[in-house]
């Protein structure tokens, strides 16, 4: 059962408009009536419960979802035409369902661009249907050719589109005893294994050029932004994005070659 309660409205008391009453009410909204605007936004907090549901299995509270979806309702109220013959609903709910998912992007704990985003759920469906045509999981290098985008592309949007778990997650909890992800976290890696790794790194940044070589460390040794990196080298942040990954992809290249992945 759904929240009763939701920013302090409850859900069971919301009332909802007859199609004649909102065309009556938007009339005087757009005539100004302040008292007619928000008859019309009360009518209408079902349609934003209604939307939020479609979210409950994301990790957002619903009291936010539900404040965000009445910034998409109010700016549906404001927009809306009632001549041009179409319900409000079929208006607002996409204005609704829009805010939302703004929102949710824009709190994200991890910032993914939209290109990115696109490579990763490019990748998702071709690895479905050459499953089922070849029976197997295609590789990287495959997955790359037929988007027709770079190995390293493909691997940092999957990456890119897991979900973030905290390692302080319980994942065993009988009332008493409580075992977090952490608990379960070892470092199997022998020395030798630490070693092999170095080595495999610093032969792919010998590969790389003294600029190229100063971009890498400073955004994956220092954690700098590439605004910092550029304001650093004086160039702009768009020529550190495409130094950074043709860096990233000469490095992966001289990987391959060594069998490393």
């Amino acid at each position: 059962m759904y929240k009763v309660s939701i920013a302090g409205i409850k859900t069971s008391d919301l009332k909802t408009l007859s199609q004649k009453t909102m065309e009556e009410l938007m009339i005087r909204i757009k005539e100004g009536d302040e008292e007619a605007r928000n008859l019309m936004i009360n009518g209408n907090l079902k349609l934003v419960l209604s939307v939020i549901k479609k979210f409950s299995q994301r990790n957002e509270q619903a009291d936010d979802l539900f404040q965000v979806g009445c910034i998409g309702l109010i700016k549906a109220i404001d927009n809306f035409d009632f001549t041009h013959d179409v319900k409000f609903s079929t208006y607002a709910v996409p204005m609704i369902i829009g805010e939302i998912r703004r929102y949710i992007r824009d709190n994200s704990s991890i910032r993914v661009s939209r290109s990115l985003k696109d490579i990763a759920y490019k990748t998702l469906s071709f690895k479905e249907q050459f499953i089922r045509d070849h029976h197997r999981e295609p590789t990287i290098d495959e997955i790359a050719s037929a988007l027709e985008v770079d190995p390293i592309d493909v691997l940092s949007s999957l990456e890119a589109i897991q979900d973030p778990v905290s390692i302080f997650s319980p994942i065993y909890d009988n009332g008493s005893d409580v075992i977090e992800l952490i608990d379960q976290i070892s470092d199997d890696n022998s020395i030798d294994d630490n070693w092999e790794k170095e080595k495999m790194l610093n032969i792919a940044l010998s590969n790389l050029d003294e600029r190229q070589k100063s971009i890498i460390h400073d955004r994956y040794f220092k954690d700098k932004t590439q605004v910092e990196i550029a304001n650093d080298l004086g160039i702009s942040q768009a020529q550190v994005s495409r130094l950074e990954k043709n860096a990233l992809k000469s490095m992966y290249d001289v990987l391959m070659d060594n069998n490393s992945i």
